[in-house]
């Protein structure tokens, strides 16, 4: 059984329904100049892209 990669491990976090969930891109810097909707758009979490689930999931479940 090999190792967690823990610096991917601290950027996504896994549902209880093994959903794998990561924060939405572009939301670190430059939000001031964003409109509102764009602003909203940036909270809370968004799901991986489904092709690469099974390469998330051996990253972390390995």
């Amino acid at each position: 059984m090999g190792k967690t990669n823990k610096s991917f491990l601290k950027r996504i976090k896994v549902s209880g329904t093994g959903k794998i969930m990561k924060r939405p891109p572009g939301q670190n810097h430059f939000n001031a100049r964003a409109n509102g909707q764009q602003t909203r758009d940036k909270k809370g979490d968004v799901q991986g892209p489904h092709e690469l689930i099974r390469k998330y999931k051996a990253l972390i479940f390995n």
